[in-house]
């Protein structure tokens, strides 16, 4: 059987089929198979009913705030919750065609878990170029915790 490959450097039964690489090709790779969006973008396509959902640990969504109607989902919760055919699926997840945003931190967790939500049919996920840091810094609206300390 012949198994053919993405961009992400594995085959279509989620087998390694190259030899190893760094970190640094590994999201090359990976980034080269869809467009990743900018926050001014990111915030277009949750007006057009796109899904945010932010994958930052609790410790950073209470520092830092929250990007309003993202859906929070632990990235180790990331593919039960986001798979259409789960038994722990979100109500959020309701179609493979969902428009998805994955929100990280800075940008680089999101882009692995792009991989793999696009390894279960979701082929219309990206994620936020900079993360939720690069969201903050466009200026874009972000709900902050009342127990969170303020900017600065």
């Amino acid at each position: 059987m012949e198994v053919s490959e993405n961009h992400a450097g594995y085959g279509d039964n989620g087998a390694d089929s190259r030899e190893p690489v760094g970190i640094d090709e590994l999201l090359e790779r990976i980034r080269a198979g869809y467009e990743r969006l900018s926050p001014p973008q990111a915030a277009a396509a949750a007006a057009e009913g796109a899904l945010l959902v932010d994958i930052r640990y609790a410790a950073l969504r209470e520092k830092d705030g929250l990007v309003p109607g993202a859906l929070v989902v632990e990235r180790n919760e990331l593919e039960w919750r986001l798979d259409p055919r789960g038994s722990h699926r979100a109500p959020e997840a309701v179609s493979h065609d969902l428009r998805i945003v994955v929100i990280c931190n800075e940008g680089y967790a999101s882009s692995l878990a792009v991989a793999s939500l696009r390894q279960l049919g979701l082929h219309q996920v990206t994620d936020l170029i900079g993360g939720f840091q690069a969201w903050r810094a466009a200026g874009l609206p972000v709900v902050v915790p009342p127990h969170a300390p303020g900017p600065g």
